[in-house]
């Protein structure tokens, strides 16, 4: 059970929301609507009836009634009007538009011995649950554990799971945050999940959006003024996180977030574009819900993380709450993505325009982002403040995710972009940076399978509206055609994983070369210990090489990555010492045209490498 009072600081503050089978045996239903002068339970199912809610302090509604089973159905009737889901549904069996469902939320936990993760552990696998198997639940994820964890990851990233209109959708378009996706399974599917994951050592991160709610089946507003017209977003009115009615707004997402960590032993949570959460108040939202989280863990002593994700460069999201930040753990940094990804593609359009210079990636190793200050040319303003003083392990990176692939008009994968040897070296660049690393599903074997972006509607005006906004957000990329329909139920089963492909020529060897880099990643000191003050970057321009050492107490380990089309020759400032190969992308063993690197180093401070194209090489000074 949540502590409400601890983690909001009111002491009136009613426990949970929603339905709640209580151990006497009845049912305690709680719902804000604080317009309402008059509020029902209309039970539907088995059987139907009328409760009559008791109306208490700040707008709440409260009933205890016995004989209501799990499983029973029922909506809410304001004012004796029109039955409306509950908004804290736990499961919609029926879809955004039925009735919602009493859940007993018990569940045979198996993972006591569980304890977590240190962020500084995590390498993340980010999947969409409809599309990473053909049968597209929960249940069909778990017998793909064993193969992640051979893999080396540590963490598995669900897409949002959050109740969405129809069975095909990114989960950005969820209108009910407590109800868990009937499609996917429900609440017991996503707890069965997460409890083989537990079982097997895997952390489970949980994407969740507390900027905006989707337009179908959205049903807040008639309950209370979950929205404000004082903002806009570019999904319409903002979430009222700071006018009349917010305590109870925020009270809403806080305890969705805290449900996620307490009944759903969740690890950490991916908060959803933090930009588009405008909030004037001098204690915002974001501290609030940090605060309530922290509280909470203080007092089930147990260990979960809030990573942000946000397009606005701001390090004041995970800098300390006494040093002025908000006080999250993470932040996803898309500059690192940008600066790997146009160097890879020679892509400048779009938000691409501002990046392509080889000092960029340079300084998202050294620093993390990029536009600290600087003007960007895509934006016409300066962006970011500084990351400097974010430690390394804050920091998230990839080189493909939902976004960056998924928002492409094709949705086009890097294996579609670029060479062989490409691929490899993205991999490299990612996996062995100082930061913690996202692999978005299917990158590890060169997934074919497009992403594109799909929904499953029924509103044809919402339908017409998606196809049209997804057609104005390509026209700065310049891409020509025209984009898959993302109501079209063939755009979504064209991106379902096709993972026989595994087990196949390159795709097999691209398996292979990543299940090496994340041995690598976690065996050699150098490169386990993540931080910035042990790392050395230099970029050599004019070879378009970019040279990194780590080290962690004696150990070091020092890497070349050649990012020309073009074999080059390049002096490096490699320590003086021996030196053992560890590595080298261009070997045949990973398909490439063959190794001019030899296996061993001595240097004596400075040593001339031949690297091939695309390709890159690790030394360590210890076996």
């Amino acid at each position: 059970m949540i502590s409400s009072k601890r983690a909001y600081g009111f002491e009136d503050m009613p426990e949970s929301l929603g339905a709640a089978l209580l151990e006497d045996g009845r049912c305690r239903f709680l719902v804000w609507a604080p317009a309402a002068e008059k509020v029902e339970v209309h039970l539907v199912g088995p059987g139907e009836r009328l409760l009559p809610m008791e109306k208490l302090a700040r707008g709440y509604h409260r009933a205890l009634a016995g004989d209501v089973p799990a499983g029973s159905l029922y909506f809410y009737r304001l004012d004796g009007e029109r039955g409306l889901p509950d908004p804290a549904s736990r499961l919609q069996p029926r879809g955004v538009h039925g009735p919602s469902q009493v859940v007993d939320s018990r569940f045979p936990w198996e993972d006591e011995c569980w304890s977590g993760l240190p962020l500084q552990q995590y390498i993340i696998y980010e999947l969409h649950v409809g599309a990473f198997t053909g049968a597209g639940t929960f249940e069909a994820v778990i017998p793909y554990l064993d193969e992640l964890k051979e893999l080396g990851v540590t963490a598995l990233e669900l897409m949002p799971v959050a109740q969405f209109p129809g069975g095909r959708n990114w989960g950005y378009d969820g209108v009910l945050p407590f109800a868990v996706q009937n499609t996917y399974g429900g609440p017991d599917g996503l707890k069965r999940l997460v409890n083989a994951c537990h079982r097997k050592g895997l952390a489970v991160v949980l994407d969740v959006v507390y900027n905006h709610l989707g337009g179908e089946g959205n049903y807040l507003r008639e309950f209370g003024p979950y929205f404000t017209a004082r903002y806009n977003t570019p999904w319409g009115d903002a979430i009222n996180f700071d006018g009349p009615g917010s305590d109870e707004v925020r009270r809403y997402f806080i305890e969705n977030a805290l449900r996620w960590i307490t009944e759903f032993h969740v690890d950490a949570l991916r908060l959803d574009a933090l930009h588009a959460i405008l909030d004037g108040s001098p204690y915002t939202f974001l501290e609030e819900l940090v605060d309530s989280v922290q509280a909470e863990l203080a007092l089930s002593n147990t260990q979960a993380y809030l990573i942000a994700e946000s397009a606005s460069n701001d390090a004041r999201l995970v800098r300390r709450r006494e040093s002025g930040g908000c006080g999250l753990d993470g932040v996803w940094n898309d500059d690192f993505h940008h600066s790997l990804h146009v160097l890879l593609t020679g892509e400048r359009t779009g938000y691409y325009r501002d990046f392509g210079e080889f000092r960029q990636l340079a300084k998202a190793f050294s620093e993390g982002f990029v536009y600290s200050g600087e003007h960007s040319e895509h934006l016409q303003r300066r962006q970011g403040i500084s990351s400097r003083d974010v430690p390394a392990y804050r920091l998230v990176v990839f080189s493909q995710n939902h976004d960056q692939v998924g928002n492409r008009m094709a949705g086009e994968r890097l294996s579609h972009l670029i060479p062989f040897d490409g691929l490899k070296l993205a991999a490299g660049t990612t996996l062995l940076s100082p930061f913690v690393p996202l692999l978005f599903m299917g990158e590890e074997y060169g997934e074919l399978a497009p992403f594109p972006y799909f929904v499953s509607h029924s509103d044809p005006g919402l339908i017409k509206a998606v196809r049209v906004g997804r057609r104005e957000e390509f026209a700065a990329f310049e891409w020509q055609g025209e984009p898959p329909d993302p109501q079209d139920e063939a755009t979504f089963h064209k991106a379902r994983l096709d993972h026989s492909l595994r087990g196949t020529g390159q795709h097999l060897v691209l398996l292979e070369f990543y299940r090496e880099l994340i041995r690598l990643r976690k065996k050699l000191p150098a490169l386990a210990h993540l931080s910035k003050d042990t790392l050395d970057v230099r970029s050599f321009e004019a070879e378009q090489v970019l040279f990194l050492r780590r080290w962690h107490l004696d150990r070091q380990a020092v890497m070349a990555f050649n990012f020309s089309s073009d074999d080059v020759t390049v002096s490096l400032p490699v320590p003086s010492g021996r030196w053992h190969r560890r590595l080298d992308s261009g070997e045949e063993r990973w398909s490439g045209k063959g190794s001019a690197v030899p296996a061993q180093l001595d240097s004596a401070g400075q040593v001339i490498l031949a690297l091939g194209s695309w390709s890159f090489v690790v030394f360590t000074n210890g076996r």
